[in-house]
């Protein structure tokens, strides 16, 4: 029996509604009316928890069905949740969707509604906050088309429009840490200063030790929790705007994806304590100024953990794998700050460098004529 999903119908013609970060507010594709979350969380939080609620209770099933079932056998729930999927009810055409285990948020293939899975955020599992995506699928498109012209060299098929549809919106789940660093940092430093005297060109090098010590506070150090995201891709894109966080709801979620984090705190944590530890030292190695040289000789640095919230990011993502290798585009969905990867057309290139070639010879025969 596949687990619960739902949806949020317009209260007008009951058809779906999806959230528009321009306008802050969830809209009807269908007769275009606009509802304020607040109003559509009211609406909706007996059927969410009812939701959540049934989901729960199958998770529980299924453990129980698992359990029993030797491994092997020909239970397909078993089968499925062995290789990381599950199964769901498209509440508004009962197709039965096949998702990751850790999906949140999706649309319905067949006809199209936006679902959203309410057991993937009960109890511990609810995230803080959300930061709304403010720029939207067409605002994402142009992005795209920016960052590929002038890329002479990038294949076709890579940048055409069917390609740049496939855009998707994406909640990615962060975990935000707080904290504080101390260091103590000792230094060799030298200046340098020369002057003349009678006929010799006299250098003098001072010598320094010096020490500086002090506390920086961290606030809201941003690691990813999703082991599909990757880290290098996600820290491009940074920074977001707290100041626009919401306390968490799934009404922000029609008409994007969403995942669940698989990467708990504990881990993300060592991440947050490298990136912490790395700013202290430059923050306390930047005021060692006035010097020709300065270099750190030993360094001490304690990390204290605060507070740590769990949150999701809004990003834009396509992924696309071209000649056996993978490129992924993400963009930051508050702010549009992007980062790509890029294939190059091997007959691109050959042709571009014929052309170049073609006409470099052409220009020194004509040259050599003219010579001789």
């Amino acid at each position: 029996m596949p687990s619960q999903m739902t949806n949020y119908q317009c209260p007008a013609c009951t058809g779906p509604l999806h959230f528009d970060g321009a306008t802050g507010r969830l809209r009807c594709d269908y007769c275009g009316s606009e509802f304020g979350v607040q109003e559509i969380e009211a609406l909706y939080n007996e059927k969410l928890e009812q939701s959540a609620q049934a989901a729960v209770q199958q998770a529980e099933k299924e453990e129980q069905t698992a359990a029993q079932q030797v491994p092997g056998g020909e239970d397909p729930a078993w089968e499925m949740e062995q290789a990381g999927m599950k199964a769901y009810n498209c509440p508004s055409c009962g197709a039965e969707l096949i998702c990751d285990s850790t999906t949140a948020a999706t649309s319905c293939p067949y006809c199209g509604n936006p679902t959203v899975l309410p057991g993937q955020f009960h109890g511990m599992l609810k995230p803080d906050f959300i930061l709304p995506f403010k720029l939207d699928k067409e605002a994402a498109k142009r992005a795209l088309r920016d960052f590929y012209k002038g890329k002479k060299l990038l294949p076709r098929a890579f940048s055409n429009e069917n390609h740049i549809e496939e855009i998707k919106g994406v909640y990615v789940p962060f975990w935000l840490f707080d904290g504080q660093g101390d260091a103590d940092i000792r230094f060799k430093a030298t200046n340098v200063r020369s002057y003349r005297e009678g006929d010799y060109q006299v250098t003098v090098t001072d010598f320094y030790d010096l020490r500086r010590a002090g506390t920086v506070n961290f606030s809201r150090i941003p690691v990813d929790g999703s082991r599909k995201m990757p880290d290098a891709h996600m820290d491009a894109i940074e920074p977001f705007d707290y100041s626009e966080l919401k306390p968490f709801s799934t009404a922000y979620m029609p008409g994007f994806l969403a995942e669940r984090y698989d990467v708990d705190a504990n881990e993300c944590a060592e991440r947050a304590k490298l990136r912490a530890t790395n700013t202290t030292e430059q923050m306390i190695a930047s005021t060692a100024t006035g010097y020709a040289t300065c270099s750190p000789v030993a360094k001490q640095v304690r990390l204290r953990q605060g507070g740590v919230r769990y949150v999701m990011l809004p990003v834009w993502l396509l992924s696309t794998r071209w000649n056996g290798k993978s490129f992924l585009f993400a963009m930051n969905g508050q702010t549009g700050k992007l980062i790509g990867d890029l294939p190059v057309s091997k007959g691109r290139y050959w042709g571009w460098f014929g052309g170049i070639a073609g006409s470099l010879a052409a220009i020194l025969t004509a040259a050599l004529l003219l010579f001789f």
